[in-house]
Order: structure tokens, then C-alpha cells, then sequence
């Protein structure tokens, strides 16, 4: 059992649109020189990736990796699940596994007013991995190999809210997830706390060390990372691997990432409380143990392998954070 799912582009797509002010959901959702001022939105049928369709008639023109000035006749007729490379980017290959942010901005297929705007104050969206486990195939071929400072548009059509627009996406950088906690041991960490050990890949196995929990969160540092403070708000990349008791009360693992070969991105919105008030202040880099209380878990709810009102044991690797 997964206790984190892994979020689709389609949910990252409505997180862009979500930090340029439009909170709507996504129902289906050039050359190389930094002074390129235009691109044609013309695309092959032949070679659109898996379930996309070419979006005509967009053009995008202005200075690479700059806001750039989208220009398309109204009122237009879009459909979800269409996108149109506006400008080729002249930045460093996107590349699986990547975290890729980017600024965008919303334009009215009626009459081509801007309804968000990222650029205006400054405020990239970075939840953008690019794997195949968070992605639907198409997008995941649409960006993987494209460069930075490229400008992508995508026609959106949502039916539940009457919003029919122009969503164009420029990548502005990317980063690497770091492959595991790398810090500075922690100090000070509590003698009665479960006994972590870690193998050579760095998965944990867990030691309850004849703890007694309680009904409080506890999130304690076991290595401190030295990059960003995690925002509640953030997309996090992280591996884990999560214990509890079973009937007999025996310790027992019910999932871990490590096992499956890759990490896990999530929302810090979209997991239990006791993850998102136990990462949020951490450093990325950090290895955190949280022993989370049925109130902050899954409550009376039995969860697959979790019996109901289950204290739930994980050692977390923060990997990334944006």
C-alpha cells in the first residue's frame, strides 16, 4: 500500500494555474538564440505525444526565459489535451527525474484578455517532476528533452466552470532530487526514541526500542539537511518507509518507496496531517522520524495493512522541496 499517491500532471497542471490565481481544475489537462522573438505553434499530428493533438494558431515572440507575448486571433475554439511548442528553449535538456519550475500565464480563448499571470509577481511553480510514475505518458514525452526557457501552450476547455483558455508554460530551471538524506547528524536526539539503522542504499529498518508513543506528533531530525525550509505548501519529493503494529502487536512495515526502486512526490496538501505538520520546517537534505497518532493518521479508519486507530512509524528522507 501506498500511503502517498503520486500526483499526474493533470493535478500539477491545476497547481500552476492555482498559484497564477485561477483555481480551476485541467479536465484533460524555433531557434536557440537568447534574442529569438517569435515561434510558429505549427506542430505534426505524426509526431504529438501519446493522446495530444497540435494546438494551431498560437505564436509566441520575445526574449527567451522572459515573459513572453502570446498572440492568437479570437475568439479560438481549444480543446484539453492540445499543446503547441511556441518557443524553443536554448537552456540546459530537460531530463528524467528532474524538477522543472516555470512561470505562465492564462489567456481567454474568447478575447485573448489575461486572466492569471505568474510573471507579474514573481511566483514559479516547481511541483513539476518529470518521471514517468507522476506523469501521463504524453506529457512526459512533451517534456522530457525539452530546454529551458522554452514556452509551451496548452489549450484548456473546462466544462465545470465555463473557462476556456490559453495556458502558457515557460520552463525557467530545473534541479535533481538529491538520491538521500546527506546532512549533519542531529544532536541531542531523545535515548527512549525508536533506534533507526540504515543498509548501504540507505533504506531504513526501524527498532521500537521498547517505545511507549503518546498522543502528540513527534517529528525528530536524525540527519539535518542544509537546504530550503519545507513549506507546508510544497510539492516534496521523498523517500520512505512507514511501519506500524499489527494484530499481534508486532512491528510491522506496511510500505516504503525504497522497495519500489524510486521516491515518491507529493503534495504536503495531499497526506495525512501528522506528514504535513512533521515536514513542514524541515530542511531539505534532512532524515526525519515521525511517529504519527491515529489523530493525525488515519483515526478508527483501517487502511489496507493499518488497522484502525494504528500509530504509524516513518523515517523519511527529504529530497527536495519547491
Amino acid at each position: 500500500m501506498r500511503i502517498i499517491m503520486n500526483r499526474s500532471l493533470l493535478s500539477r497542471a491545476a497547481v500552476v494555474v492555482c498559484s497564477l490565481g485561477l483555481c480551476v481544475s485541467l479536465a484533460a489537462c524555433g531557434g536557440s538564440s537568447a534574442s529569438q522573438k517569435s515561434s510558429s505553434s505549427a506542430a505534426s499530428s505524426s509526431s504529438a505525444p501519446t493522446g495530444m493533438k497540435p494546438l494551431t494558431g498560437v505564436t509566441a515572440s520575445g526574449e527567451l526565459g522572459k515573459e513572453p507575448k502570446v498572440s492568437f486571433q479570437t475568439p479560438m475554439t481549444v480543446e484539453n489535451n492540445t499543446y503547441a511548442v511556441l518557443q524553443k528553449g536554448n537552456g540546459a535538456t530537460v531530463e528524467d527525474g528532474d524538477h522543472v519550475c516555470s512561470q505562465g500565464i492564462a489567456l481567454s480563448a474568447k478575447d485573448g484578455s489575461q486572466m492569471a499571470n505568474s510573471w507579474t509577481k514573481n511566483t514559479p511553480d516547481c511541483s513539476m517532476s518529470i518521471n514517468k510514475s507522476s506523469m501521463s505518458a504524453g506529457y512526459y514525452q512533451l517534456f522530457k528533452g525539452q530546454k529551458i526557457n522554452a514556452t509551451i501552450a496548452f489549450g484548456v476547455n473546462d466544462q465545470s466552470s465555463g473557462s476556456s483558455y490559453i495556458m502558457a508554460l515557460t520552463l525557467i530551471s530545473k534541479s535533481k532530487p538529491l538520491a538521500r538524506a546527506q546532512g549533519t547528524p542531529a544532536k541531542n536526539i531523545p535515548a527512549d526514541l525508536p533506534k533507526v539503522t540504515l543498509d548501504a542504499k540507505g533504506k531504513p529498518s526501524l527498532d521500537l526500542n521498547g517505545y511507549k508513543p503518546g498522543n502528540a506528533l513527534v517529528a525528530q531530525p536524525l540527519i539535518v539537511g542544509k537546504g530550503r525550509v519545507v513549506k507546508s505548501t510544497d510539492t516534496v519529493t521523498a523517500h520512505y518507509t512507514g511501519w506500524t503494529l499489527d494484530a499481534s502487536g508486532k512491528l510491522t512495515q506496511f510500505d516504503s518507496s525504497w522497495d519500489r526502486g524510486e521516491p515518491s512526490d507529493f503534495s504536503l496538501d495531499q497526506v495525512v496531517t501528522g506528514w504535513k505538520n512533521g515536514l513542514a520546517g524541515q530542511t531539505v537534505g534532512s532524515q526525519v522520524l515521525l511517529v504519527v497518532p491515529p489523530s493525525e493518521g488515519y483515526g478508527d479508519t483501517a487502511k489496507s495493512k493499518i488497522p484502525a486507530n494504528s500509530t504509524l512509524y516513518f523515517v523519511v528522507d527529504i529530497l527536495y522541496a519547491g
